[in-house]
């Protein structure tokens, strides 16, 4: 997907680039790309502000139109990332299982590790089965972060998240 659009985003894990098309965002990373002079437009805008509610506590779940290419099984992972609630996290063990697909385990960390909208596209909720924090394309050290910030904000429970 060309990007046309594009807003930029501090947050208390760094700058996070969000880009979209006429329809949709598409891509939400962290750090700042090279984006010339792309500027913002609605998709764009509510995204950024939804995120910035996210960090600020006030949001667990996003509702601004997004889009990432990707195959039928790529799509099937990326969707049920969405259902992990917030707070929470589930091993890539679980995980499998619930996909119905224990055997794919790599494949899922695959598509996983494919995620464009980080955060939005909570990826970070899955863990290792040692519960051990494994496989981030942001760092560990932000999993961590947004881990440790969804169960404050949630109430839900104390996890020992270990890398």
């Amino acid at each position: 997907m060309e990007a046309k659009f594009c807003s930029i985003l501090s947050t208390p894990v760094g700058p996070m680039t969000i880009l979209a098309n006429d329809e949709a965002v598409h891509t939400i990373t962290f750090g700042e790309r090279e984006v010339g002079e792309l500027r913002p437009n609605i998709h764009t805008a509510a995204a950024y502000q939804q995120l910035q509610d996210y960090f600020e506590g006030k949001l667990s779940a996003f509702d601004f139109p997004m889009a990432q290419l990707g195959t039928d099984f790529q799509q099937n992972v990326w969707n049920a990332l969405l259902t992990i609630p917030y707070g929470e996290t589930l091993s890539y063990l679980k995980f499998s299982e619930q996909l119905n697909n224990p055997l794919a385990i790599r494949a899922i960390a695959a598509a996983n590790g494919r995620n464009n909208l980080a955060v939005v596209v909570p990826c970070h909720r899955v863990i290792g089965s040692d519960g051990k924090l494994v496989g981030y394309a942001g760092e560990l050290w932000r999993k961590k972060w947004l881990l440790q910030h969804e169960q404050e904000i949630s109430g839900k429970g104390q996890m020992t998240l270990r890398f």
